[in-house]
């Protein structure tokens, strides 16, 4: 009998259970005793009830889902809204809002990372970072971790256009990258900086405003910046926020916005 084209599959489940590094998902109620010590909805505004009044509201005037992609009928008013308040309040001229703060990252990196480009990447990046890196055609350099000077040689060695990446807060360390010092290392070689603020909007800056707005980078024209609503802001989705020309080139370039619904 012909063996699966899938066989090798059952050879890295026994290596992954051999090394303890075995995932499993685990449903949980709508209401539970325990005390969620795990979750992200840092403000606990998933629940609040103006939040899900919002949510429910929403989906009675508008249906459930957004009924196509956002460049053929899938963007609403309630999206322009949105965007335009995401931007004032964390203080940037534009913002794009995505399905997720994963593809908002995706977008980020590969539409400003193209052909002849660099990136320079912390070490430490989250998943999302490292994969539009990977789906980028630029090329990738990684740096050691919060590490400004290292990012100042790598872009030394660049000719064209490049990127420095990194987070604001970083999701397993917990640690704050040196934003102010990385945005003077890229001013330095006319480098632009994206900031993944997931972690940091919401908790960090005046009024939750981000790490990047508390760094004094708000509205600044070589900043990107993307961010998550899943978590302070206890809903779903992601954006991209930055100069109005960036937003307008990842409505006309960014994969993850142009091809989802």
């Amino acid at each position: 009998m012909a063996s699966s084209p899938f066989d090798w599959i059952d050879e890295q489940a026994r290596l992954r259970e051999r090394a303890g590094l075995v995932r499993a998902l685990r449903p949980r109620p709508a209401e539970t005793a325990l005390l969620d010590l795990a979750g992200n909805d840092y403000l606990g505004l998933a629940r609040h009830p103006e939040v899900t009044e919002g949510a429910a509201a929403a989906a009675r005037t508008w249906g459930g889902g957004a009924t196509g992609s956002r460049l053929v009928t899938g963007s609403t008013a309630l999206h322009a809204d949105l965007e335009r308040e995401l931007a004032d309040f964390c203080g940037y001229e534009s913002a794009l809002v995505l399905s997720s703060g994963y593809a908002a990252n995706l977008a980020a990196v590969t539409a400003l990372a193209p052909h002849g480009s660099l990136i320079v990447s912390d070490a430490l990046n989250h998943a999302s970072l490292i994969d539009g890196c990977r789906l980028a055609r630029g090329t990738t350099q990684v740096a050691p971790h919060a590490d400004p000077e290292a990012v100042r040689k790598a872009l030394g060695t660049h000719q064209g256009p490049a990127i420095a990446v990194t987070d604001s807060v970083f999701s397993v360390d917990g640690d704050a990258a040196p934003l102010a010092e990385l945005a003077a290392v890229c001013r330095e070689s006319g480098a632009g900086l994206v900031v993944d603020d997931a972690h940091g909007l919401g908790v960090i800056g005046d009024g939750g405003r981000g790490a990047p707005h508390a760094a004094g980078l708000a509205g600044a024209p070589d900043t990107v910046v993307t961010v998550t609503l899943s978590k302070s802001l206890g809903s779903q989705g992601g954006a991209v926020l930055g100069p109005a020309r960036v937003i307008d080139h990842l409505v006309n370039a960014a994969r993850t916005f142009i091809f989802d619904t």
